[in-house]
């Protein structure tokens, strides 16, 4: 699946929005003030040393609607200090993505560039690639939680022998089996609308219905450092937490932990969105309002821009587990949906316009038991017997049994 731009832009939102609803509170901590009318440039823009094509996201805040409006049409570019430019194109409204792979390279520095289109110029600080650690381990384990919450942790091992990573954040891309509980080889199908009848047929055998992966991205910030001195080790980190009862872990779960060395001041941005973005912070901090980045107007004025240009070096390792194997004696978590059977009287119409929007499937009938003919069908929401609805049936590249 393709990333998803809501995550990072809803802290955004939230902590230029919600300033308004906190100005009674005590301050332990107080960031500059954004005025209400005022509408800023918000860019989400990471660069790493992965040689791909980089994205960057543009949108600009508006208080006023309680929006992210996109950033139509601007010249984007990162340029190093050999002075050779990356240029991006605008693929999707406020998605741009660089015109040729590239990643960062060690004691290199870059800059981001950005022009709008109402001729509005931006530039960041040089920034430079951390060091590079790799991430040595990504373990499943069975846990409990303080709360009492029975379930499996996903962890993170990782060390920097030299001593010079500190910064870490996390991201994870999970990928899912779904097996269809109420799957069967046979399906309704909708008769001519003027007769307003179904039918019962056999399935198409060249259409898998039955099994089905999804994938879900991480939609949490997730931030670690060192504070041990001489040694740059992470253990047992926890990147994740399912419960024994979500339902994605009931067959095969697989998870793709990537790992971002940060600089400091990045670490110390993304910290600070963390604490504005959770009710808890928001209700005990005051006045959530702007947090300075490393990106400014190049005409030195003091227009405010919202996020942080992060150069960072990456690491990533994936794991696959079953749910017999930390439950091998329990039941099977319940599905997302209870499958609730609804029986239908044979030539009621009330069941021809579900059948015909694909929004049930067929369990089975009510047959009379001197004729045989059928009174009824039994149908449940098409999810239970679809699993194209909450996933894809192409097995990922990567998939593992």
């Amino acid at each position: 699946m393709k990333r998803e731009t809501g995550t990072y832009h809803s802290y955004i939102l939230v902590f230029l929005l919600l300033g308004n609803l906190f100005s009674g509170c005590t301050e332990p901590f107080s960031p500059d003030l954004l005025p209400q009318t005022e509408s800023v440039l918000v860019v989400d823009a990471t660069l790493s040393n992965e040689s791909k094509n980089h994205e960057i996201f543009l949108s600009k805040s508006s208080q006023e609607a309680g929006e992210l409006l996109v950033e139509r049409n601007a010249a984007v570019r990162i340029l190093d200090d050999n002075q050779q430019a990356f240029t991006f194109t605008e693929t999707e409204p406020g998605k741009y993505i660089s015109d040729i792979p590239f990643g960062a390279e060690p004691g290199r520095t870059y800059r981001l560039l950005i022009t709008t289109e109402d001729n509005r110029s931006y530039t960041s600080s040089a920034e430079s690639l951390p060091q590079t650690t790799l991430i040595e381990n990504v373990a499943a384990q069975k846990t409990t939680t303080e709360s009492g919450n029975e379930g499996i942790a996903i962890t993170v091992d990782s060390f920097d022998p030299t001593g010079n990573s500190t910064y870490y954040k996390y991201e994870y891309e999970e990928t899912y089996k779904i097996i269809a509980p109420k799957w069967g080889p046979l399906e309704l199908v909708a008769g001519p609308e003027e007769f307003q009848t179904v039918g019962v047929v056999n399935r198409d055998p060249d259409k898998e219905e039955r099994t089905c992966y999804a994938t879900d991205k991480s939609n949490s910030i997730i931030l670690t450092k060192n504070s041990v001195a001489g040694e740059d080790r992470v253990s047992d980190f926890e990147v994740r937490f399912l419960n024994k009862d979500n339902y994605i872990i009931s067959h095969r779960y697989s998870i793709l932990v990537k790992q971002f060395v940060l600089s400091q001041q990045a670490y110390t941005f993304y910290e600070k969105l963390k604490d504005f973005s959770g009710s808890e912070s928001l209700f005990s901090q005051s006045q959530p309002g702007f947090i300075n980045g490393n990106i400014f107007p190049d005409d030195n004025s003091n227009e405010r821009v919202v996020g942080i240009f992060e150069v960072s070096s990456v690491s990533e390792k994936r794991t696959f587990f079953n749910y017999v194997d930390f439950f091998p004696d329990e039941d099977l978590p319940p599905f997302i949906d209870e499958c609730k059977r609804t029986t239908i009287a044979n030539g009621d119409p009330s069941l021809y316009e579900p059948v015909k929007s694909n929004r049930v499937s067929y369990v089975g009938e009510v047959t009379n038991p001197t004729t045989g003919g059928i009174e009824a069908y039994i149908v449940v929401p098409r999810l239970c017997g679809d699993c194209t609805v909450l996933g894809s049936a192409t097995i990922p590249d990567f998939w593992e049994e």
